[in-house]
């Protein structure tokens, strides 16, 4: 009986010792090199800043001025509620004490100065497209906006979910740290789109069905589901008959720009912020990311619900 004990104990010890090895935040997501970097863009940071819609997440509720990132909005997920944290400039509340490598790799690799992981509602696993020259560019110009005093509540999560090194094991899976890479058999304007949409946009982020482990299933992607929050169905955007095989390439650009779908309707909700974001793109980066959406196979996503009531 103590042959087993010991045997047991040790066999314990081994699958600690190897999951906080596995799980180490270096490994599963090492940080990029980032060397020296040329004087930031501002104003490209700004375009990045809207093309991610930074503010739809991190200003804070219940105030009119989007630039206030002081974050809390809460994110309500089949894990828990997720409260999105402050990001405005404030050295104590926010991230004003960041450098530009802390910021680098919380967008890249999804790991906090302090050395943790960060949870995948934080979309990193798009961000980590954006080499280190864009997101200097998008430090810059959020250290630009007014710090906003006071913090987010912590995560309300069930257990397991709440330990936070279990996401280690989630990006293991999951977690794929490459950059964007052009394609050269495609244009530049595709390459543009493919680029915002991916990266900078996140657009599969919502627009795409998730497994019970919260990682999009990429057979489906970009073919809608159930929001993550569990209000509605986010919608098809690839080329199937239920998404946007119908529309042209103008149409989808115009209703990045103003909100007004083919039919003469306008897009509300969640969608409604988005269009107040890329409504600040060029033109010719709105019908970049047509193009690209354009390019995209018919995929039948997940059925949506049946409606009730009379």
């Amino acid at each position: 009986m103590r042959r087993l004990f010991i045997t047991l104990a040790v066999f314990i010890l081994l699958g600690l010792a190897g999951f906080f090895a596995l799980t180490d935040p270096r490994l599963v997501s090492p940080a990029p090199e980032i060397g020296t970097l040329p004087a930031p863009n501002v104003e490209n940071g700004k375009l990045l800043f809207a093309a991610g819609g930074c503010a739809s997440c991190h200003a804070t509720p219940g105030q009119d001025d989007k630039l206030r990132l002081g974050g809390g909005l809460a994110l309500a997920s089949g894990f828990g509620t997720f409260h999105v944290p402050n990001i405005s400039p404030h050295t104590r509340d926010g991230i004003g004490n960041w450098g530009v490598k802390d910021f680098v790799d919380a967008m890249a690799t999804g790991v906090s100065p302090s050395g943790q992981h960060y949870y995948p509602s934080f979309p990193y696993t798009s961000y980590r497209l954006m080499p280190p020259k864009a997101l200097a560019d998008l430090f810059a110009y959020i250290r630009t906006l007014q710090p906003v005093e006071g913090r987010a509540p912590g995560h309300d999560l069930a257990f397991p979910f709440n330990i936070r090194r279990v996401v280690g094991g989630w990006k293991l899976l999951y977690f794929d740290g490459a950059p964007f890479r052009p394609d050269p058999g495609k244009s530049e304007e595709w390459n543009r789109g493919a680029y915002l949409v991916q990266g900078p946009g996140h657009c599969a982020e919502c627009h795409s069905n998730r497994n019970k482990l919260g990682a999009i299933i990429q057979a489906t992607r970009f073919a809608g589901g159930p929001d993550p929050e569990g209000k509605g169905f986010v919608p098809n955007i690839t080329q199937h008959e239920e998404g946007l095989g119908k529309w042209s390439k103008q149409e989808i650009a115009e209703l990045l720009k103003s909100g007004f779908t083919p039919d003469f309707d306008s897009v509300g909700g969640k969608m409604a912020a988005v269009v107040r974001n890329t409504a600040q793109l060029s033109d010719a980066d709105r019908l970049a990311i047509a193009e690209y959406l354009k390019s995209l196979p018919a995929v039948q996503g997940p059925p949506r619900p049946a409606k009730t009531g009379s």
